[in-house]
Parts: C-alpha cells; sequence; structure tokens
C-alpha cells in the first residue's frame, strides 16, 4: 500500500512507524529502571570495550556492548533517553506557549502589536541558536532546568513567526467577517474561529520543535553543559565514543543512530499529523 492509498484510507505509514518509534522510545524511557538489563552507573574495567551481541567477545547481558569504563552501552541508553524526553517535552511545550500566543496576537490584531512583536522577534532572531544557547547556560549554571529555559527562550520565535503569518491569513477569511456579524468580540473570535485552524500548524511545529529541543540538549551535553551529575545523557554518551571510535566504534554509532531516528520520528510526526487534521490539506 502505497502512501498516498494509505491517506486516502485514513492510515498513514509516516504516522505509524514515525509514531511507534517514538512510543518505544518513550516507554523504554519511563520505565527504564524495569527494562534496562544494567545498572548505567556500573563500572567494570574488567568488561570494558566489550563488542555488541552479534561480534566474537561478547557478553551475555550485554546486548550493544560496553563504553572504555565497562559500563552497559544499552541501559545507558535507555536512561539517557529520559534526559532527552523531558527536555523535550519541558522546552518544546514551554516555546510553543510563548510563541503561539504572541504570533497569534500580532497576526490577528496586527497594528502596534504586530510591530512590537515582530520587531523582537528581528532582534531575537539574529543571534545564533546554538551559540546563544551554550552562552544561556553558562549564565545559567549547567542542569536540567537551565537547559529546558534556554531552549525555550530561544526557540519561542519559530512559533511566533509561523503562528503570526496563519493567523493574519486568517484573519482575512470571510468566516472572520461573519463572526464579527454575528456579534463576537475581537478575543472571543481569535480564541474560537482562528485558533482551531492554526492547531495543526502548532501541532506540527511542537512535533518539530521536540526534535530540535533533543538535538540541543545532545549539543550541550556533548560539551559538558547540560547536567552536572552522572547521569547518562545521549550527547555525553556520544562524546565519550568520539573518544574510542577506533577500539570500540559502536559506543559512538548507536547513540548516533538513536538520536537521529528520535529527531527525525518527532519530524514525521508532526508533519504526518498536520497532513491528517489539516482541513485543507486532505
Amino acid at each position: 500500500m502505497d502512501e498516498g492509498r494509505a491517506r486516502r484510507r485514513g492510515v498513514s505509514p509516516r504516522l505509524w512507524l514515525a509514531g511507534g518509534w517514538l512510543l518505544i522510545a518513550l516507554l523504554a524511557a519511563i520505565f527504564a529502571p524495569l527494562v534496562a538489563p544494567q545498572d548505567p552507573l556500573a563500572q567494570d574495567l574488567m568488561l570494558e570495550r566489550l563488542p555488541p551481541f552479534w561480534i566474537d567477545g561478547a557478553e551475555p547481558g550485554y546486548w550493544l556492548g560496553t563504553d572504555s569504563l565497562g559500563r552497559d552501552l544499552l541501559s545507558r541508553l535507555i536512561f539517557g533517553g529520559r534526559i532527552a524526553f523531558i527536555v523535550a517535552f519541558a522546552a518544546a511545550f514551554a516555546a510553543c506557549l510563548v510563541g503561539s500566543t504572541l504570533g497569534l496576537i500580532a497576526g490577528y490584531f496586527g497594528g502596534w502589536a504586530d510591530r512590537i512583536i515582530s520587531r523582537i522577534v528581528d532582534v531575537w532572531m539574529a543571534f545564533p541558536p546554538v551559540l546563544f544557547a551554550i552562552l544561556l547556560v553558562a549564565v545559567l549554571g549547567t542542569g536540567l532546568s537551565s537547559v529546558i529555559l534556554a531552549i525555550a527562550i530561544i526557540d519561542w520565535t519559530r512559533f511566533c513567526r509561523v503562528i503570526r503569518a496563519e493567523a493574519m491569513g486568517q484573519s482575512r477569511m470571510d468566516y472572520i467577517e461573519n463572526a464579527r456579524i454575528a456579534g463576537y468580540g475581537r478575543i472571543g473570535i481569535m480564541l474560537r474561529e482562528v485558533l482551531p485552524n492554526v492547531v495543526p500548524s502548532i501541532v506540527a511545529l511542537l512535533s518539530l520543535e521536540m526534535g530540535i529541543a533533543v538535538i540541543v540538549e545532545a549539543i550541550l551535553s556533548f560539551v559538558n553543559l547540560s547536567i552536572s551529575t552522572d547521569d547518562p545523557t545521549w550527547g555525553g554518551i556520544i562524546a565519550e565514543g568520539r573518544l574510542s571510535i577506533h577500539q570500540a566504534w559502536w559506543v559512538l554509532v548507536f547513540p548516533l543512530i538513536t538520536l537521529i531516528l528520535t529527531v527525525l520520528s518527532f519530524s514525521q510526526f508532526g508533519e504526518a499529523l498536520k497532513a491528517r487534521f489539516d482541513p485543507v490539506l486532505r
């Protein structure tokens, strides 16, 4: 069944594949103490750099091998998913709330509100986002809350610009004039008429932002600016694997694959949801 026929029947392969991976990764992160085969922090130099289970020299129970300190790689990836999903959900929802609200106000009301908000967005987007995030975390201090706050502070502009354009287009539609004739106030029209029609775009952006948040957290943890504890993070595991790529390639490859699949799944999941629920695309 091709994707076009599947979409006509109400089933999108992208939605199922991306959603399936995200569901598996999320459940593994939530129930990490139950599903992880080993303690992610336990070190045993006698087990250092064990290969994955299909390569000669592997040990039972260490499915993806171990790192240079003998820590189980699969367990560290599962527990690292906790940090990734916490940052993804918290930072994305915070950026979505601020950016979508300001974008809706700017796009629907226009005038001085649009000019002020648009100028703020232009100034904000003049800063390189990754460097801005590193600067904010350096100022705020390392820690999970600092990472979430830094990502939210940077990425609300993405929601603001897109939702502003969507709201501006919706405000010119005939149904808005009909709502005014029916006696609805401007706030009521914005919330009852405009907002529901921009929700598909918000959903797609929210899912995309979750993937971006995962990448930013991985970058910050790669340069040791994420959480300050010994808890594993995907970026931290990648940084460790880079140092031993010639002796234990799996320590670098598997977290990279996990990170790429998660980010792509967030992106495709959002696009598939928008295609499914946006009446224009349908």
